[in-house]
Order: structure tokens, then C-alpha cells, then sequence
């Protein structure tokens, strides 16, 4: 089993930066590939979209547990009010 130096992760993450800011920038210079950094730029900036909508869904998931949770409960009995019976007629004053 093969270990590995973790004082050699961070120098290895840096190469890697580098490697990939050099990658972009000579991407760049290629013929279409300024269509294409443009491309995955779009793309990020879609996804980013994407990502806030799916929190949007998934709070309004949230809100439809709880309200199907409340709509299983047993609804709590009503009793007769004042309101639901009829008004007293009054009599005009005949005076």
C-alpha cells in the first residue's frame, strides 16, 4: 500500500492551478477557442442559475411536506357557533 506525504498536497494543488491557468490562457489563443472559454463561461453562469432555482424548489418542497403533513392530521371538530345559526328577528318598533 502505497502512502502519500500530506506536505506534498498542498505544493501539488498549486501545480495543478498553474497548469490549468496556463491551459485557459493558451486555450485562448487557438483558433475558436475564445468561442469556446465564452461557451463555458455561459455554461458556469447557466449552472449558477440552475443552482438558485433548485433551492427555490426545494424550499417550496419544504412548505409542501409541512402542508401535507397538516392536511393528514385529523381536521379538529367544529362546534356549532353563534354564526352558523340564524339571526334573531328583530321586531319593528311600532311606537
Amino acid at each position: 500500500m502505497a502512502t502519500q506525504n500530506t506536505d506534498n498536497n498542498p505544493d501539488l494543488v498549486k501545480r495543478l492551478k498553474g497548469a490549468g491557468e496556463d491551459a485557459i490562457q493558451k486555450l485562448g489563443d487557438v483558433p475558436g477557442g475564445k468561442i469556446a472559454l465564452d461557451a463555458l463561461n455561459g455554461l458556469r453562469d447557466r449552472i449558477d442559475d440552475l443552482q438558485k432555482r433548485m433551492k427555490r424548489v426545494d424550499e417550496l418542497e419544504k412548505r409542501v411536506e409541512a402542508l401535507e403533513k397538516a392536511a393528514q392530521k385529523p381536521a379538529p371538530s367544529k362546534r356549532s357557533s353563534s354564526s352558523s345559526r340564524p339571526a334573531p328577528k328583530s321586531t319593528p318598533d311600532n311606537s
